[in-house]
């Protein structure tokens, strides 16, 4: 038993840090489970990726990322301070 919590620990730790976040809190001791379960978390991360990567893509290049506001139609001299 102690050599299955072993291996269990040493296989957390290997593992990328969004993962082990989502799986170390449970505590698996349990070998087969343990792998299953990261492979599910790993399986999710890429899909919840692929989700943003499809909708950023989807949105287009006319709302993508620039500045928060719009020049356009203001005077060249047109500024914050005036006097």
């Amino acid at each position: 038993m102690e050599a299955e919590e072993d291996k269990c620990v040493k296989f957390e730790n290997g593992l990328r840090p969004d993962i082990k976040q989502l799986i170390g809190f449970n505590k698996i001791r349990d070998f087969p489970t343990l792998v299953n379960k990261s492979r599910i978390c790993d399986k999710d991360g890429k899909a919840k990726a692929n989700y943003y990567k499809a909708a950023n893509e989807k949105r287009g290049n006319d709302m993508g990322r620039g500045k928060p506001y719009d020049k356009r139609g203001k005077k060249p001299d047109e500024g914050g301070s005036g006097g």
